[in-house]
C-alpha cells in the first residue's frame, strides 16, 4: 500500500502531526498538578487510581522540572487546564461540558437547574478549576442558595458533588495524536471517564485545533465501551502502530481504531499485544517504551506476548487479522518497522531491582529526539544501561510523581513531532 502523507493545519499554519514515537519532539500537552490532587486521601486514593496521597507542591516543584527540561530542547509546552479555560469562554463549548457533566439522573432533579445555573455563571478559569478539581457540597453552598434536592440533601458537608479528577496529570492516556490525526479516547475507569469530556470541547472549539483538518480516530465519550488509553499506543513509524491490549484498552477499541486509519490512508498495519491484565502491566507504556528509531526499552518481566497483526481488508468494513505466537514478538514489531530486527535494552538485574524499577516506570521513557530520552531520576539502573548503550537520558525527579504510577511518556501529550 501506498502512504498518503495527510496532514492537520489550523488556520495559522501549525501542522499537527505525530509520525513516531521519537523524532524530535517539538509541542506537547501537559497538566500542572493542582487542586485535585489535594482531594486525594488514604480513603478514595483507590477509586481514584491512585496508590498513594502526594505531597502537592512537591510534586508540582518535580512537574515544572520535568517541563523545563522540555523547553531546554525547545519544545513548546502547553498546559491542560489552560487550554481547557480558553476554550469554555466559547459558549458552544461550555454548552458541550455541560450538558455531558451536569447530568439530571446523576445529581437529581432537585439540584440540576442550581448546579447549571451556577456553572454558567463562571467564567472559563473558575469553571474549567472546577471540571478538574471538583467541588464539595460545602464548597457549592458558599456560593448558591441550598436548592430543595434530595440528592443534596443526603450529603455531607464534604461529599463531593462533582468529583476530582487528578489523573488528568497523565494526558497521554485520554487523548493521543496518530499521524495526522488525534483520539480522543473512551476511557476504561469510571473515575477517568470526565477527562474525555474536557478534551472534546478542547480539540473541537480551542483556536489552535478548531478547524484544523486533523482526522478524529475515535470522538470520545460515544466510543463507550471500545475502550482505548493512549499509554496503550505507541506510534512507531514506517505506517505502522503498536497498541496494547491491556486491562484499559479491548480489542473492539483496537479493531474501531485501525478500521478509521486504513480508511483514511494515514497508517497500513497495527500490531495488538495480548498483555497481561494486571495494575502492574496497566499499560503498554508502563512496560516496553520506544527510544530510537531500531530500539525499545523492555522490562524482563514483560517477557514475550502473543501479538495480532491487523492489515486492511477487502473491504472498508473488513480487516485482515493475523496471529503470531509469543515468541515471534520481535520479529513482527521489526517487520513493521522493515528492519531485520530491533534491538532490546532490557536492563541486567535480579528480578527483585527489575520489578521495584518497573513499578518506579523505568520503562517509561518520553523520547524528545532519536536516541534522547526523559526518565525520572530515580532509576538509576535503568538510566545507566541505557547510556552504556548510546541512549541519552535527560533525568527528572519523580519522588512525588512516581507516585501516580506514571512517567515522562504517561504525563505527555505529544502533537507535534519532526518527521525522522
Amino acid at each position: 500500500m501506498t502512504m498518503t502523507l495527510n496532514v492537520a493545519a489550523t488556520a495559522s499554519g501549525t501542522t499537527y502531526r505525530v509520525g513516531s514515537e521519537v523524532g524530535p519532539l517539538r509541542q506537547v500537552i501537559l497538566h500542572r498538578p493542582g487542586r485535585e490532587m489535594m482531594r486525594l486521601t488514604p480513603s478514595n486514593k483507590d477509586d481514584l487510581l491512585f496508590d498513594d496521597v502526594l505531597w502537592v507542591s512537591q510534586a508540582q516543584w518535580e512537574h515544572d522540572r520535568f517541563a523545563q527540561v522540555l523547553r531546554d530542547r525547545d519544545i513548546e509546552v502547553l498546559y491542560l487546564e489552560e487550554l481547557l479555560a480558553e476554550t469554555l469562554e466559547n459558549l458552544s463549548a461550555r454548552r458541550h461540558v455541560l450538558d455531558r457533566v451536569l447530568d439530571e439522573r446523576i445529581f437529581g432533579l432537585g439540584a440540576i437547574d442550581a448546579l447549571r445555573n451556577h456553572a454558567d455563571n463562571l467564567d472559563g478559569a473558575a469553571l474549567a478549576s472546577v471540571l478538574i478539581a471538583g467541588i464539595t457540597k460545602g464548597e457549592l453552598l458558599e456560593q448558591i442558595v441550598e436548592p430543595d434536592s434530595v440528592a443534596l440533601g443526603t450529603m455531607r458537608t464534604d461529599d463531593f458533588v462533582l468529583a476530582p479528577l487528578p489523573n488528568h496529570l497523565f494526558t497521554r492516556d485520554t487523548s493521543c495524536w496518530i499521524y495526522d490525526g488525534v483520539a480522543i479516547n473512551s476511557m476504561r475507569k469510571v473515575a477517568r471517564m470526565r477527562e474525555t469530556v474536557n478534551y472534546e470541547a478542547i480539540y473541537r472549539w480551542h483556536p489552535r485545533f478548531a478547524d484544523g483538518g486533523q482526522h478524529v480516530w475515535s470522538t470520545g465519550s460515544d466510543e463507550g465501551a471500545a475502550t482505548v488509553e493512549g499509554g496503550d499506543v505507541l506510534v512507531i513509524g514506517n505506517g505502522a502502530v503498536l497498541v496494547g491490549l491491556s486491562e484499559r484498552t479491548s480489542p473492539q477499541g483496537v479493531e474501531r481504531l485501525a478500521g478509521r486509519l486504513f480508511a483514511e490512508g494515514s497508517a497500513e498495519h497495527v500490531i495488538a499485544l495480548e498483555m497481561p491484565k494486571a495494575r502492574a502491566f496497566m499499560h503498554l507504556d508502563t512496560v516496553m517504551t520506544m527510544v530510537d528509531q531500531g530500539s525499545f526499552t523492555k522490562y524482563a518481566g514483560l517477557g514475550m506476548l502473543p501479538s495480532l497483526s491487523i492489515r486492511p481488508g477487502r473491504t472498508p468494513k473488513e480487516l485482515s487479522v493475523t496471529r503470531h505466537p509469543a515468541e515471534d514478538m520481535h520479529g513482527v514489531i521489526a517487520g513493521a518497522l522493515g528492519l531485520a530486527d530491533i534491538r532490546i535494552l532490557t536492563t541486567p538485574q535480579d528480578s527483585h531491582a527489575a520489578e521495584r524499577e518497573q513499578w518506579d516506570d523505568a520503562c517509561n521513557t518520553l523520547a524528545v529526539a532519536p536516541g534522547v530520552v526523559v526518565g525520572y531520576e530515580r532509576n538509576v539502573a535503568t538510566n545507566t544501561y541505557l547510556r552504556s548503550n548510546g541512549i541519552e537520558v535527560l533525568e527528572v525527579p519523580g519522588t512525588e510523581l512516581g507516585r501516580g504510577r506514571g512517567g515522562p511518556r504517561c504525563m505527555s501529550c505529544p502533537t507535534i513531532r519532526e518527521e525522522i
